[in-house]
C-alpha cells in the first residue's frame, strides 16, 4: 500500500529519502532509500514513466504498463510471479520483501528502534513480533561472547577451580 501511494513529489533525489503518506497508523513518515534505489526510481521517472502517462498525469509515482496506479492485488500478483520466478522457496510477495529487509537489518546490527521507525510500527512490540534474528547471527554473537565457545575442539577447558600443573 505504501509503495502504490508514492507519488512523484514524495522522492527527494538530493537527500535520499522518500516520504510515505499516511502509512502505518495513518501517519506520515520520512525514509531514507539508498544510492542504488535512488539512480533506479530517477531512471524509471525519466526514462520509463513518461511513455506510461496518461493525460491527466495525476503524479502517482508507479504505473502500470496502461499508465494506470496499481492496485493492491495487481501489485501482489506481479510480486508473487517474480517470487515464484526467483525459485527462493518462500511464498509471499511485496510483504516478504518488507519483512526481509526488516531482519537483514536486524542481522547488520541497528537499535531495533530505528528498523520499528522504517516500518512505520507504533509499537516496538509489533517490531519484535515481526522480525527475527537469524540462527547465524546467534551463532556469530555467541561465539564471539560465550567463553565457552572460543575454546578449541579437543582442548582442555581450565576453569577457575583448577588448580595450575606443577
Amino acid at each position: 500500500m505504501e509503495v502504490i501511494g508514492l507519488g512523484l513529489f514524495d522522492l527527494d533525489v538530493e537527500r535520499g529519502t522518500i516520504m510515505v503518506r499516511q502509512g502505518k497508523g495513518k501517519k506520515d513518515r520520512m525514509i531514507p532509500i539508498g544510492e542504488r534505489a535512488v539512480a533506479w526510481i530517477d531512471k524509471y521517472v525519466t526514462d520509463v514513466r513518461p511513455g506510461l502517462v496518461v493525460a491527466p498525469d495525476d503524479g502517482v509515482l508507479f504505473l502500470t504498463n496502461t499508465g494506470d496506479p496499481f492496485t493492491p492485488n495487481r501489485l501482489t500478483q506481479l510480486v508473487r510471479g517474480y517470487v515464484d520466478a526467483a525459485e527462493i522457496r518462500k511464498r509471499g510477495a511485496c510483504h516478504l520483501f518488507r519483512h526481509t529487509m526488516a531482519t537483514i537489518m536486524l542481522e547488520n546490527g541497528p537499535d531495533i528502534r530505528f528498523i520499528q521507525e522504517m516500518l512505520g510500527h507504533a509499537e516496538l512490540s509489533t517490531t519484535q513480533i515481526y522480525t527475527q534474528v537469524s540462527i547465524k547471527k546467534l551463532k556469530e554473537i555467541h561465539t564471539a561472547s560465550h567463553p565457552s565457545a572460543r575454546v578449541s575442539r579437543g582442548s582442555t577447558v581450565v576453569t577457575d577451580t583448577d588448580e595450575p600443573e606443577a
